[in-house]
């Protein structure tokens, strides 16, 4: 299934990693990989979050589609990747260090892309998103606005960055409280987010058949941040795809359980032309998008827009 025909042509990618930035309380230095198409300026730029345990050089089928399609892409390595004890003390904050992260970039971008031979000068600072995998994707939606609620039941201080102009989350967690699993709660208490204010425009991608361990409830927890969230108007779902959706975290992780090429091919096809829509690069992507997968003779999933 073939989504591109509103989209650039791939050009070949450069990397460099990793790039290290020393960030004041969190312990160890923040490092990251910088990718961008050798060709092209104005450039926009993706920060793209990994789920647990997992590290910048993971997601390659979807950073290196969108770099080869004219993204800049910067993906850190968080601290959940390095092991910490239980007892070390920023376990606790592990949630809060990630959107710092990703804060940290923004604040240093051009450093970071200056970092990557050729690129600096051809990044537009304007144009930003953030993207992320499942605990990746609720790092992502705290910059986009979404909350996380404390103990006491208030959601606590906004994080939202105004920097931020779309965002691509991707098997995002769903609402705390009761739905939470007794294992979530016990080691995961800040999976309990408030959707309320998360304004920036989003795409929420999530599998219908996503049976996670973190909830009592079934797939459609992953759908929360679409049916609450002000600023998420589309929702992709895919076809009989779990949680890692056919295997977007590559091949350095062999935790997916649903391998299914076509689908990672769907998903970096459709979040790339989101995000060429969303980012005002060319208005007609995404729709263009929407209608190939509606008249596909067997579509593998379907968009609702609000």
């Amino acid at each position: 299934m073939n989504l591109m025909n509103h989209t650039t042509e791939a050009a070949p990618v450069v990397s460099v990693a990793p790039v290290t930035l020393t960030v004041p309380g969190r312990g160890e230095d923040l490092r990251v990989r910088v990718s961008a198409p050798v060709t092209g300026d104005g450039l926009p730029v993706v920060l793209l979050s990994h789920g647990a345990t997992l590290t910048m050089d993971d997601y390659e089928p979807l950073a290196g589609r969108w770099a080869a399609h004219g993204f800049v892409v910067v993906q850190p390595t968080h601290l959940d990747s390095a092991g910490l004890a239980p007892d070390d003390p920023r376990t606790p904050d592990l949630w809060r260090i990630r959107v710092d992260d990703l804060a940290a970039i923004l604040d240093r971008l051009p450093a970071v892309a200056g970092a990557l031979p050729g690129l600096a000068g051809r990044v537009d600072r304007v144009r930003v998103a953030v993207a992320g995998h499942s605990w990746g994707a609720q790092s992502a939606s705290v910059l986009a606005g979404a909350r996380v609620v404390g103990a006491d039941g208030v959601p606590g201080e906004s994080l939202a960055d105004p920097r931020v102009r779309a965002a691509v989350l991707l098997s995002l967690p769903g609402t705390g409280g009761a739905g939470l699993s007794p294992f979530a709660a016990e080691h995961f208490p800040f999976m309990s987010p408030d959707f309320a204010e998360m304004k920036t425009p989003s795409l929420v991608v999530a599998g219908d058949h996503d049976q996670s361990p973190l909830t009592v409830r079934g797939p459609d927890w992953f759908t929360d941040g679409y049916r609450l969230a002000p600023g998420a108007t589309d929702l992709l779902t895919l076809f009989g795809a779990e949680h890692g959706l056919g295997g977007i975290q590559g091949s350095h992780d062999t935790r997916t359980t649903d391998e299914n090429p076509e689908r990672v091919a769907l998903v970096g096809q459709a979040t790339l032309a989101y995000l060429r829509t969303a980012l005002r690069l060319d208005d007609g992507a995404w729709p263009a998008a929407r209608r190939a997968l509606a008249a596909a003779d067997a579509p593998l999933g379907r968009v609702d827009t609000k």
